[in-house]
This record gives C-alpha cells, sequence and structure tokens, in this order.
C-alpha cells in the first residue's frame, strides 16, 4: 500500500511540473513573438510599405494620426537594402498578465548609421489563455542616446 501511495504522489508531482513548465514556456515565448512582430514592422517602414505597417500596427487604419505618423516616417525612414536590428529592448520582461509598455529599437540599413525609434506594444492575455503581442505605435526617429517618450 505504501508503495502505490508513494507512487502515485511521484506522479502528480510530475504532472504538476509539466504543468507549470507548459505555462512558464507559454510565458517566455512572448519576448520572441515581440520581437518578430517590432522587426517585422522596422523592415516594413524600411521597405517603405505604408499597408503592411498599417496592418501591424493595431487600430492604425481607422486613426488619420496614426496614419500620418505612418506616412511621415516612411517619408524620412525609408531605405532600400537589408534591415539590421542592431539592439531591441523588450516592452516588459517576465509577466503572467497583460502589459503595456514600449520596445526600443536601434537598426540600420546595410552600413547606414544606425535609426532609433519605440514600438508601444500590448501584451494581452494571461498565462492560462494565452498571451498575445499587439503594436499600437512607433514613435519618430529619436537621437541615439534617448529614452522611449511616455506618450507616443
Amino acid at each position: 500500500m505504501r508503495r502505490a501511495h508513494l507512487i502515485s504522489l511521484i506522479a502528480a508531482g510530475l504532472l504538476v511540473f509539466l504543468a507549470i513548465s507548459a505555462l512558464l514556456a507559454r510565458v517566455f515565448s512572448v519576448d520572441g513573438a515581440e520581437r518578430s512582430a517590432v522587426t517585422a514592422l522596422i523592415e516594413a517602414e524600411a521597405r517603405g510599405d505604408q499597408t503592411a505597417m498599417l496592418a501591424r500596427l493595431r487600430g492604425c487604419r481607422a486613426g488619420a494620426a496614426c496614419q500620418a505618423r505612418v506616412r511621415a516616417d516612411i517619408a524620412t525612414l525609408r531605405r532600400p537594402g537589408k534591415v539590421a536590428i542592431l539592439q531591441l529592448e523588450t516592452s516588459a520582461g517576465f509577466s503572467l498578465t497583460s502589459t503595456l509598455g514600449a520596445a526600443r529599437v536601434a537598426w540600420n540599413v546595410d552600413s547606414s548609421l544606425p535609426f532609433v525609434q519605440c514600438v508601444e506594444v500590448r501584451r494581452a492575455g494571461n498565462a492560462l489563455s494565452g498571451l498575445r503581442v499587439e503594436l499600437l505605435a512607433i514613435s519618430v526617429r529619436l537621437k541615439s542616446d534617448a529614452v522611449c517618450p511616455s506618450r507616443f
């Protein structure tokens, strides 16, 4: 009887460990999703692809101010060549629930001088239902040593 009890406790512990591991893997993967989303937005900007930028910025198609910002960014930052992300600081560290923050990205095209911008990011959801990344706004070009503004 004792041995069966011990085996069932070990099995229960293993199941709890696997469930917690799955939840943590889900939470840790959101950083990669944010990096991919920001990179795709910057690449669209450098290509001058307004349609792709509007599609990646949540609610931007409906806002005249957001559309104007996208057009202005494309006009000043469009560059031919391959985009390289030099540094990307994600909007949030470890979080089990929704967060709102700014990702700071430094990038260049081929051998150009670096460009620095910030992207407002919402991580929506939670560890149980799943987290998703929503890009809300992109800043104008910032000085190389600038921090992200509190308002976009």
